[in-house]
């Protein structure tokens, strides 16, 4: 249909604005660097050119380039994988969290941190590879007991199990912190989210998992369409309803499993985000998931420049500002739809 997709002057102006919210958060900081010299910089590093004299290379390229391009991949990712949960639960208060997979992902991060698993090479291995097998097998057991409750996998079977799943999970987790020592305060500063000293090993990583599980999301754009209509119509109409759900479920808890180990827990991006896009862009899903990940990707870089200069030279987490800013615009959303309701 014509008017399915962004159009090339909308896709053009997010691009802009994406990247022009990357160029401010590289620049402001507790040392401001002049946008110009970020540019050349960037510019030189680029084509293999020297850098001038007087440009502060090291925190533009080593320091806050990856921590930017992180916290872009993990907003879109997020946000991304929420407007996909939203569509197939047909749940507007649905996210990623909504599976208990977030919770699971948490689960195997704070294990690993609490108990020093560790990869050899590699400083935030262990952390990341438990996260992972710990949201995978979240998924696993979530669906296996959704499932045995009901076969045909209904969407609020999948949601009661997620949602039982998520306390089992932050009560093993408060165990877990309660017998951590020494690190508790690492963990509970993780567990707040943030995504300082990140680098460019996490983005090449992050990247991946947008390239293969965001690509096969976006793929089921025209699926998730028809599961607005419901999941019987969406049957009638040739919609493999089973197949999709379990596809979009393992594509949704691999990004999340990926982003809670990069980043800790950061709530509300996959929430509120896919909200305030669905105001602009509508509920065709083929619109709706490209410009999920834009703004998911400008809210969270946003969240974090706040996060990195309210108080600077403390930084705050950044879960704690996409929380107030988040909790603020659902009451606003929720507010602003009742009444039109």
């Amino acid at each position: 249909m014509k008017n399915e997709r962004l159009s090339v002057r909308t896709c053009l102006l997010l691009i802009l604005l994406l990247m022009g919210t990357m160029l401010l958060c590289v620049c402001v900081g507790s040392v401001f660097i002049p946008p110009l010299d970020t540019c050349t910089a960037l510019w030189n590093t680029l084509w293999g050119l020297e850098v001038p004299a007087g440009i502060s290379r090291n925190i533009i390229l080593n320091i806050r380039l990856p921590r930017v391009l992180n916290v872009a991949l993990v907003g879109a990712a997020l946000s991304l994988s929420g407007a996909a949960m939203q569509g197939l639960l047909r749940n507007p208060l649905a996210d990623g969290s909504t599976l208990g997979v977030s919770s699971g992902a948490s689960l195997g991060a704070v294990a690993a941190l609490a108990f020093g698993v560790t990869i050899p090479g590699s400083a935030y291995g262990g952390t990341m590879l438990m996260a992972m097998v710990c949201a995978f097998l979240s998924l696993l057991l979530i669906l296996f007991l959704a499932y045995a409750l009901d076969k045909s996998l209904a969407t609020n079977s999948i949601i009661l199990i997620g949602v039982i799943f998520s306390m089992f999970a932050s009560s093993v987790i408060s165990l877990i912190i309660s017998f951590a020592g020494e690190k508790v305060r690492s963990i509970t500063f993780w567990t707040m989210g943030s995504l300082s000293g990140t680098g460019y090993a996490h983005t090449r990583i992050l990247f991946m998992a947008m390239v293969l599980c965001g690509g096969v999301i976006l793929r089921c754009s025209r699926e998730l369409n028809a599961f607005a209509i419901g999941e019987d119509n969406a049957r009638h109409i040739g919609v493999n309803v089973r197949r999709v759900k379990l596809i979009v479920l393992v594509a949704v808890s691999v990004l999340i499993g990926i982003s809670v180990s990069v980043s800790g827990s950061i709530g509300f991006v996959g929430l509120v985000v896919p909200h305030m896009t669905r105001m602009l862009a509508g509920p065709n899903h083929r619109r709706l998931l490209p410009a999920s990940m834009f703004f998911g990707a400008i809210f969270l870089l946003l969240a974090d420049l706040a996060a990195r200069t309210v108080l600077s030279p403390i930084e705050l987490p950044i879960g704690v500002i996409t929380s107030l800013v988040g909790a603020a615009a659902f009451v606003a959303i929720f507010y602003h739809s009742r009444k039109a309701g």
